[in-house]
């Protein structure tokens, strides 16, 4: 069964499967890139290709999400999957259905933070971004490396669409938020509670193992992790079209402050946009 880690794109996803890679899938908790692919993407190309599906052909791609989660869901065991899609039904297609998902945790982001680290990731500017966010639909492709087609068609919808439909899991205890400040302010208390839901789900009982636990943490600072990317590279940094430089991944971090980036016409039109989920957020 599937446990969707579902977001709005630069949200704080990479962090929280970071975080369950290093703990679920090594030995000593210590975080590597390569952990991450253990994590699939969804929806992935691959994945469909595999059952004769025309991904050129997007309603033969929307018809058959459920068919193709079906093909690789092993029930016996949990299985992450990463998402920034929202959770769409069109024309009676659901993105996925209870037979496949365990649950979701959802992790959300201010949206003017949202707003200046997508623009430093695809090279926009702050207003460029915004349009994105309010107005988004669909991106074709890989959003971290335009070179490489790794999904179909995916449908983030709008920063307010995607967030407001996951949480119709929420009603049937399958549904964790996670704001991306928490995560950054209280890692290890957050990631106990994200720890302490997934063995929930799954009816076993919850063992920490606080050598591996305290490792996981260690590893997966900013610092380490920028590091890393410089040491090694990391495949979801991109390169700069207008400029061919390379823009890392782990770049801004804590210099990623909204009050800073971002004038005042901008600030008004995101939160006059998100109000009301910016409001149930805590956000203002």
């Amino acid at each position: 069964m599937f446990i969707w880690l579902a977001s709005y794109p630069k949200s704080g996803n990479t962090l929280v499967r970071s975080l369950l890679a290093s703990y679920f899938f090594s030995k000593d908790g210590i975080y590597n890139f390569s952990l991450i692919k253990n994590i699939k993407q969804f929806p992935n190309i691959k994945l469909f290709e595999d059952l004769g599906i025309d991904i050129r052909n997007e309603k033969e791609v929307i018809a058959n999400y459920v068919r193709v989660q079906q093909s690789f869901n092993k029930r016996e065991s949990i299985q992450f999957l990463k998402t920034h899609s929202y959770l769409f039904n069109i024309e009676n297609n659901a993105f996925t259905d209870l037979n496949n998902t365990l649950g979701v945790i959802y992790i959300v982001r201010d949206p003017r933070n949202v707003v200046t680290s997508l623009a430093n990731h695809k090279a926009l500017s702050t207003d460029e971004a915004t349009d994105v966010l309010i107005n988004s639909w669909y991106k074709k492709g890989n959003l971290n490396n335009f070179n490489y087609t790794e999904r179909t068609t995916l449908y983030t919808g709008t920063w307010a669409s995607n967030y407001k439909s996951w949480k119709s899991f929420k009603s049937q205890g399958k549904y964790l938020l996670i704001k991306y400040e928490d995560l950054i302010n209280k890692k290890e208390e957050i990631l106990l509670k994200i720890l302490k839901f997934i063995y929930k789900l799954n009816k076993k009982n919850f063992e920490l193992d606080k050598v591996k636990f305290k490792n996981v943490i260690d590893s997966t600072s900013f610092e380490r992790m920028k590091a890393l990317e410089k040491e090694v590279g990391f495949n979801e940094s991109r390169v700069d079209k207008k400029t061919g430089k390379k823009i890392n991944f782990f770049n801004l971090g804590k210099k990623n402050d909204w009050k800073k980036m971002i004038v005042p016409n901008i600030k008004e039109k995101i939160e006059n946009s998100f109000k009301e989920e910016m409001k149930e957020l805590g956000y203002i």
